[in-house]
């Protein structure tokens, strides 16, 4: 990342040279899914850099600022009266991006270079820099038409802020309060043609003190506390009447999907002091509707289509989105104008997807989603901003495609509730987006120290409209948690669910992702029983504390060990040497609170089941196994379950998908976008049609996701013992699953005389004889055995660990390689490399690595087809990696291959 890697010598013109550059890359990969962003937005992108921001005279038109000036109050002595006159001098204030809190900006400008190396963070940065307030300053450019309507939009500012524009204060910090919160303020009086100054001077944030954005203990806190600005805030123009908050209700038909009734709605608002006749336009594809209003003066009016009215609004056959694994995901375009006069006054655009969420509590108290009509397993993970809110939408969108890859189908968005961009990007990849508030901090200290006030109920709910007026359309969101660990009290549930229901919100309202019940919304239908840190995979299948039933709104087995590439970006040698050494050790990247901070749970049982690690390349290799077979547990429990007649698994939200700073904990990928053990086993057991193992009664089952029934599938399950001789086989044909369900297919029988180490390989087969999927356990006769009573909030103990460390007596194994790459002409690469095992011994865990030519850097973000996988005596594999070609460096792909058991070779991929 460029915002970490800049030399010290490198200046702030040449970061803003070289940022520039890389955003016209991105715009285009962006824009190639249909998605725009604010000019200079993308990746923290371009700043003025002495420019100012033009603002066009066209109506219509929303013109973010496209950088600020920033300083520290402490070093201006001057009021926001003069630092916002268009003659101020800001000789010497940092160019910073659009979107930028403090802490970002600073870094951006080279001030803190390797922030996120080992304990820079702590003892490089003086918390005391951000106990005042600091001001960001920016002149733009008026031109065009005179005597528009401006009105001055801020998306996001942590946490308060007094706002001036030419000299006059337009807002203040009692107005401009809390991280979610729009404000739109009309500044058409002080707008002028030419050359005009915007200031804002952002106050200190506390997430204690402020319905802010907190990181309790999934990294630790910025020192600023993300204060500044962290959204777009942008300029807007229209004529006397305007439109806004476009939105789309859509009906659909069940079952049938074949029809499906739409409402458009827009807010249309007169902004002078004379009565006005608007005529306002809308269309959808070849759907034409009109409407025509007269509004009072300084009227705000919500003009409404229906389908009654307008029967083109009920339409045959509608394009229906689904979620990745069960269909495609079409979107609408609405497009909106107001004419006054004849003259166009203003328009507006949103886009919509046309779908069905319902949800319910059952019987066994589990939530159950509903979508379209079909019953689906959530099968998700929870969503990590950046840890200093930078907006880097091509780190964002490679983070979908790693979402799809792995199967996944959700997102839970815990008080990160990011930008437009990141729901557009789910709305395009098919995943949905479960928002809702974060814990602790403020958000749940309704009672008691620092305890609500008046002002903060009325913040919240103008955050509750704030969001849900940017939620509401994307069809991608599916619920909102209006509680986190708690459910708010009655009178601030109320106050959310009424906004809510004021501002056209048609989904699933949960008071909250523990079991709760709320005094409106009932039972929450979620448990946040964990666990958090370690626990043995045959812990996920007994249905008590976090085990497969109903829905988990967070769980995890805690602490994801990434790569030696990974961990040599992030720890310092001592760490490093720790981490393998010394398992009590504190870790600065574990997690700020005592009970994560270091990794003896973790580390303890890697030792107990595979055998003390000899070196951090031993320690590193026993954790990839160890998360592998936990995460693929974790989610293959919770599927194996999703139909049963008692108590069936309804979902779970894996803690966590990934990670706002680099991290030892919880994470299916980490910062730097590795994927290792954690993320391909969960990819395994999220495949579309899968077969898998259960570790409590040895069933095999099958497993489809996709929303059509599969046939004439054959499975096979073979038992070997360690020294790779066949114990038991056996083939079951003509297998049919039904769409979105998993089924016991056979059981193993309970062998003896196997070794204390063995192997379980499944394979599922399609007519034609290509494998579908592919499943290789390693289990023990001596199992892991769980003391149940001795349950903590985040853990349960293990009182005997699985005899794993016989592992360490595999005989060695040969692998022969061969590889070929290509590029597409959209830029992407592709690596095959062909694995056969030449040997007569089982070729185990065998991991490939992409590189930047032989012993470069390791290419990220990857997708591999197939990753640390085991390859019996006389057969082949074939493995692809999909990646950027430019990620390359002008370099050619290379291959590392390492297994447990085989030497590591390197392959050139011409």
């Amino acid at each position: 990342m460029l915002l970490l890697k800049s030399p010290r010598s490198l200046s702030a013109r040449r970061i803003l040279r070289r940022r520039t550059a890389f955003a016209a890359v991105l715009t285009m990969s962006l824009s190639s899914i249909g998605i725009t962003s604010a000019a200079g937005a993308a990746d923290g992108a371009p700043v003025g850099a002495g420019q100012p921001t033009i603002v066009q005279g066209a109506v219509g038109t929303a013109t973010p600022i496209a950088g600020w000036k920033l300083k520290s109050s402490s070093a201006v002595r001057s009021g926001g009266e003069d630092v916002s006159q268009p003659n101020f001098k800001d000789t010497g204030w940092l160019p910073v991006s659009p979107r930028s809190t403090v802490l970002a900006g600073l870094v951006e400008n080279g001030r803190y270079p390797d922030m996120f190396y080992s304990t820079n963070m702590r003892d490089n940065v003086d918390k005391a820099d951000f106990k005042v307030p600091w001001w960001y300053r920016e002149e733009f450019v008026v031109t065009g038409k005179p005597g528009l309507t401006t009105t001055l939009r801020l998306n996001g500012i942590i946490s308060r802020a007094d706002i001036w524009l030419n000299g006059q204060q337009v807002a203040t910090k009692d107005e401009v309060v809390g991280a979610y919160n729009i404000k739109e303020l009309d500044v058409t009086d002080l707008v002028r043609p030419g050359k005009n100054a915007l200031a804002i001077e952002s106050y200190p944030a506390d997430p204690d003190r402020d319905l802010s954005i907190g990181w309790i203990d999934w990294a630790q806190s910025p020192p600023d506390n993300n204060m500044g600005i962290w959204r777009d805030v942008e300029i807007v123009r229209s004529g006397p009447v305007s439109l806004t908050e476009p939105r789309v209700l859509t009906d659909v038909a069940l079952p049938g999907l074949d029809h499906a009734d739409l409402t458009v709605k827009v807010d249309v608002r007169n902004a002078g002091d004379q009565p006005r006749t608007v005529a306002v336009e809308g269309k959808i594809d070849n759907i034409a509707v009109k409407k025509t209003v007269t509004l009072t003066p300084r009227e705000m009016r919500t003009v409404v289509f229906t389908p009654e009215e307008f029967g083109q609004l009920s339409i045959d056959n509608p394009r229906i989105w689904w979620p990745a694994q069960m269909g495609k995901q079409p979107l609408y375009d609405l497009d909106l104008t107001a004419h006054v006069d004849g003259d166009l006054s203003d328009r507006a655009h949103t886009t919509f997807g046309i779908r069905d969420v319902t949800s319910h509590v059952n019987s066994d108290n589990g939530r159950q989603f509903v979508i379209n009509g079909k019953p689906l397993l959530i099968r998700g993970g929870g969503w990590a901003s950046d840890l200093l809110l930078r907006p880097e939408l091509g780190k964002m969108e490679d983070q979908f495609r790693y979402v799809v890859d792995l199967g996944l189908n959700t997102i839970r968005t815990e008080g990160k509730l990011e930008s437009d961009e990141f729901y557009a990007l789910a709305d395009r990849y098919g995943i949905m987006i479960m928002p809702g508030w974060e814990c602790c901090h403020k958000w749940e200290k309704w009672t008691g120290t620092n305890k609500w006030t008046d002002e903060d109920r009325r913040v919240a709910g103008e955050l509750m409209a704030s969001e849900a007026k940017s939620l509401r359309n994307h069809p991608s969101v599916i619920a909102f948690l209006i509680g986190s660990d708690k459910v708010p009290p009655a009178d601030i549930e109320k106050l959310y669910v009424d906004t809510l229901r004021d501002n056209d919100w048609r989904n699933p309202i949960i008071p909250s992702a523990a079991t709760t019940t709320g005094a409106i919304t009932g039972k929450s239908g979620m448990k946040m029983s964990g666990p958090y840190d370690w626990v043995p995979p045959n812990y996920w299948y007994n249905k008590q504390v976090g085990g497969a039933e109903g829905f988990n709104a967070e769980l995890s087995a805690g602490k994801s060990i990434p790569t030696l590439d990974s961990l040599r970006k992030m720890l310092s040698p001592a760490e490093q040497d720790a981490l393998w050494q010394d398992f009590n050790a504190a870790q600065y990247h574990a997690a700020p609170s005592s009970t994560f901070t270091n990794l003896k749970l973790f580390s303890n049982a890697l030792a107990g089941r595979y055998g003390a690690p000899k070196s951090l390349e031993d320690y590193v290799a026993k954790a990839q196994l160890a998360n592998y077979e936990n995460v693929r547990a974790q989610f293959e429990a919770y599927i194996r379950n999703m139909n049963d007649t008692s108590k069936p698994s309804t979902g779970l939200v894996y803690w966590m998908l990934n990670n706002a700073w680099p991290s030892l904990n919880w994470h299916l990928y980490d910062y730097y976008l590795n994927p290792a053990g954690s993320y391909f086993g969960a990819k395994k057991a999220n495949e579309n049609l899968h077969v898998q193992y259960s570790y409590d009664d040895r069933s095999v089952v099958g497993v489809n996701h996709t929303a059509e029934p599969a046939k004439d599938l054959t499975i096979s399950a073979e038992v070997y013992n360690l020294d790779g001789t066949l114990r038991y086989s056996k083939q079951v044909g003509d297998v049919s699953l039904s769409a979105n369900r998993s089924e016991r297919l056979l059981t193993l029988p309970q062998l003896n005389d196997l070794s204390r180490t063995y192997f379980v390989k499944l394979v599922m087969t399609d007519r034609g004889g290509a494998t579908v999927s592919r499943n290789v356990y390693w289990l023990s006769t001596q199992p892991d055995v769980i003391n149940y009573a001795k349950s903590d909030w985040y853990y349960t103990p293990t009182t005997q660990y699985a005899g794993l460390s016989d592992l360490a007596d595999l005989a060695p194994a040969m692998v022969s390689t061969s590889t070929s790459s290509r590029e597409s002409r959209d830029g992407t690469g592709e690596t095959t490399v062909t694995l056969t095992n030449s040997s007569d011994k089982i070729a185990f865990f065998v991991n490939l690595t992409l590189r930047q030519g032989p012993g470069g850097e390791n290419v990220t973000p990857v997708t591999w087809s197939d990753n640390y996988v085991s390859i019996w005596p006389g057969e082949s594999l074939t493995v692809t990696a999909t990646y950027r070609q430019a990620d390359l460096a002008g370099k050619t792909p290379s291959v590392d291959v390492s297994g447990w058991n085989t030497p590591t070779v390197t392959l050139s991929g011409r």
